[in-house]
């Protein structure tokens, strides 16, 4: 595999509706695209960072800025043996796993398409259909709240999960179990409480929750290992987990029971998969994570849930709920029963838009 050209598109995407987490509220996605091409053949990729340095510390422009500098010139015109070789070779670059991730990805693109067989069977996916949850964000009122988690279950998704803060948690999770009593349910605090609130936390066990996601600082094992020794609801770790190895510490140290894969957070397929891997041997279960990707990071989720472990429902939904219109065709779009039917077309199984995606573009830069 050599790689004789790689562009970098940033666009800019306005939700549908406002996304609102511990972090703050999002109403505008500005999304980093990859488009690598190899002996007439092209492959896409997505820089999963936030708008600004709060999930993590990149943002679009650290990824352009790494890709551009150094993982692109590392990069083109180089023989390599196929997409796994580029985790390798991006080792010695500390960090900067979604900028990372946006290269490796595209490459395992390719080499589905090149190899004639869906991306998801290329990673060794086995699911031909994954169960899909919905993410919802903070909302105005209690109330929107309620409406909105009616109308996901009403389109079938099989999972909810709602984001909380300090002030927007307890009083609202009576609310919810008031009205969704047997509902499947999980909440998600992007490392907004410390183990002063272990008290409160504690209270969160009477709500029958499925996890509570990444309660405590985003860089933690530690803390969450004491938390989960005091609950009784499961710990799922999101923001804290960057490898296969910090997977493995926290599961040894008791931090958490389940593990959420991000693509980007990790680093891209290959590192995924040894993540999975981990989680597998030690019969921990793992789902897919999101982060108001386009289609192109969907789709990339879609093939890494195929993967057996993935035993949870993700917050892979359709694109309808966050674009009015998408980059890629078809639109990911979720079944009655809260599935998506996984593509079997070489490659992504999904066709970005070029005319789409230069539409919503507002910076591009071309390497050969």
């Amino acid at each position: 595999m050599r790689i004789d050209r790689i562009e970098l598109r940033q666009i800019q995407l306005p939700l549908v509706h406002f996304f609102e987490t511990s972090f703050g509220r999002t109403t505008v996605r500005r999304i980093l695209l990859l488009r690598a091409e190899c002996a007439g053949v092209t492959g896409w990729g997505e820089a999963t960072c936030g708008e600004s340095p709060l999930y993590n510390y990149e943002t679009p422009e650290t990824a352009w800025h790494i890709l551009s500098d150094f993982l692109i010139p590392g990069t083109l015109g180089r023989d390599l043996a196929g997409p796994g070789e580029i985790a390798s070779r991006f080792k010695p670059i500390r960090g900067h796993n979604m900028a990372k991730a946006a290269l490796e990805n595209a490459l395992w693109d390719i080499e589905a398409q090149q190899k004639g067989v869906a991306l998801s069977r290329l990673i060794g996916g086995t699911l031909k259909e994954i169960p899909c949850g919905v993410s919802i964000g903070i909302q105005n009122s209690v109330e929107e709240l309620l409406d909105k988690i009616q109308v996901e279950l009403s389109a079938g998704y099989q999972r909810i999960k709602i984001k909380i803060k300090p002030g927007w948690d307890v009083d609202v999770l009576e609310r919810v179990r008031e009205r969704f009593p047997r509902i499947v349910l999980s909440v998600d605090a992007n490392s907004a409480y410390s183990l002063a609130d272990l008290d409160h936390l504690k209270s969160f066990d009477r709500f029958n929750l499925l996890m509570i996601e990444q309660p405590l600082h985003w860089n933690d094992i530690i803390d969450h290992a004491a938390l989960q020794r005091e609950l009784k609801t499961a710990i799922c770790l999101d923001e804290s987990i960057h490898d296969a190895d910090d997977a493995r510490k926290a599961i040894e140290a008791g931090a958490c029971k389940i593990i959420n894969i991000k693509l980007g957070r990790v680093g891209g397929f290959t590192s995924a998969k040894q993540v999975h891997d981990v989680c597998r041997a030690r019969h921990v279960p793992v789902w897919c994570g999101g982060m108001l990707e386009s289609g192109v990071g969907r789709a990339h989720n879609i093939a890494m849930s195929t993967l057996s472990g993935f035993t949870l429902p993700g917050d892979v939904s359709a694109s309808r709920r966050y674009w009015r219109e998408d980059i890629i065709d078809p639109e990911v779009t979720v079944s009655p029963n809260g599935t998506i039917r996984v593509p079997q077309a070489p490659g992504l199984g999904y066709t970005p838009s070029l005319e789409r995606i230069e539409r919503a573009a507002v910076r591009k830069e071309s390497f050969a």
